[in-house]
């Protein structure tokens, strides 16, 4: 292989996750909810929260708990990509004991959800929690 065909072809690898990787924007719905609450994705896509005054995201639990990103401020376009595989618990912080709550499946993998259903919330909390992992299973 000469040296032209051999840089094609690793530009290719490079280049190419990043040309398939793709956005989802999540809103925050006048219900305290957000507009997606099971986001299904692939490795290396990105989500992007959408400005409120009263909302945030904040992240409980996911694959690396030393790899979650900061919470967001409020009012405050956030967005996060995702490199890991596996289950992403998140909340918004004034209003996660009322249930606001979000999942972001990444690569269709759950390796991580006895984790994730182990984290302390409130009893509304649970149970939302326990909605959306039964939503997030459905789908499969």
């Amino acid at each position: 292989m000469n040296k032209i065909n051999y840089f094609f072809l690793l530009s290719l690898l490079v280049i190419s996750p990043t040309i398939y990787a793709k956005t989802i924007q999540i809103d925050f719905t006048p219900y305290d909810t957000y507009s997606i609450e099971v986001a299904h994705i692939d490795v290396g896509d990105t989500i992007e929260w959408l400005p409120n005054v009263d909302h945030n995201v904040e992240f409980l639990g996911g694959p690396n708990m030393n790899s979650l990103p900061e919470k967001s401020g409020f009012n405050s376009f956030y967005k996060v990509n995702f490199d890991l595989p596996g289950v992403y618990l998140y909340h918004c912080t004034p209003h996660g004991n009322m249930g606001m709550l979000g999942l972001v499946i990444v690569g269709n993998n759950f390796h991580n959800l006895k984790d994730i259903e182990k984290i302390k919330l409130s009893p509304v909390g649970k149970s939302v929690l326990e909605k959306l992992i039964k939503e997030s299973q459905s789908n499969l």
